[in-house]
């Protein structure tokens, strides 16, 4: 039987139902279509997709998010592809299309995630177990919202996701929503998406912290005194980024994280 579904950008999705071969562009997503129970029906993810390892491993790796082989994802014949409209390359997704049913998620907030979900879990057969864990996820967030309404300090954060050229997120990006959800209030909340900043801007905005994500750009230890002489007053951090901007099943764990790295960041204020 055929399904209609419609994705985040609005696009009207014919789809075979249940998929049998699934392809999906997204580490993320492709991590929570493991995680509602499919397997078999997987057949195709991208070498950046790494959990859950145990089972990505044994798929057919069809390149990067940016840069996916389509003679290759051509030859797996998938019934849906699924990907992201930030993380995949328009033009790929648009010759895709010609082809196959390709379903675009759109995530900027938790309630967008969350609605992915739910949608996914209904076209993949698994509709039970994606509401299951998003109705989890929504829980454990409304539990944390909670919390911190309880102390409406916010603390001013920078959030860097590059080096050479120096790159943090801003506002409209699903990273400052997970920051305002975290407790924390961005300095470059008046900037939009990724934009690229000097040491003089880092400078004048005074952030209490500096965090440097573990991706895309993989921070270290090694790079603390580099932001520390930006902003002499400011904590360097190395956090986690798929805590902050993983937008699929690990939600289930950002909140915990959240939540512990407030209570690790106030001892040093």
């Amino acid at each position: 039987m055929n399904l209609t579904s419609t994705d985040q950008l609005g696009n009207t999705v014919q789809i075979e139902f249940p998929p049998k071969r699934i392809v999906s562009l997204v580490p993320s997503q492709t991590e929570f279509l493991f995680d509602i129970g499919l397997n078999d029906e997987i057949v195709g993810v991208t070498r950046f997709c790494i959990h859950p390892a145990e089972k990505v491993k044994d798929k057919t790796k069809i390149g990067g998010t940016k840069k996916f082989n389509i003679e290759r994802i051509k030859s797996l014949n998938p019934d849906l592809i699924i990907g992201n409209k930030e993380e995949n390359y328009e033009t790929g997704i648009t010759e895709l299309s010609k082809h196959f049913p390709v379903w675009i998620s759109d995530i900027f907030t938790l309630n967008d995630a969350l609605a992915m979900m739910r949608e996914l879990g209904r076209i993949a057969g698994k509709q039970d177990a994606a509401h299951s864990l998003a109705n989890t996820i929504e829980s454990q967030f409304c539990t944390l919202a909670d919390n911190f309404a309880k102390d409406r300090s916010k603390r001013n954060c920078a959030y860097f996701i590059w080096r050479k050229p120096y790159m943090v997120a801003a506002s409209n990006t699903f990273i400052d929503h997970m920051l305002h959800a975290a407790g924390f209030s961005n300095v470059f909340s008046g900037e939009k998406r990724y934009p690229e900043i000097n040491s003089g801007t880092l400078q004048s905005l005074s952030p209490d912290f500096i965090f440097l994500s573990s991706e895309p750009y993989s921070f270290s230890e090694r790079h603390f005194e580099e932001f520390q002489a930006f902003a002499p007053n400011a904590k360097v951090i190395l956090v986690d980024g798929e805590m902050f901007s993983w937008y699929g099943s690990r939600l289930r764990y950002a909140p915990e994280y959240f939540k512990n790295l407030r209570k690790l960041l106030d001892k040093t204020l």
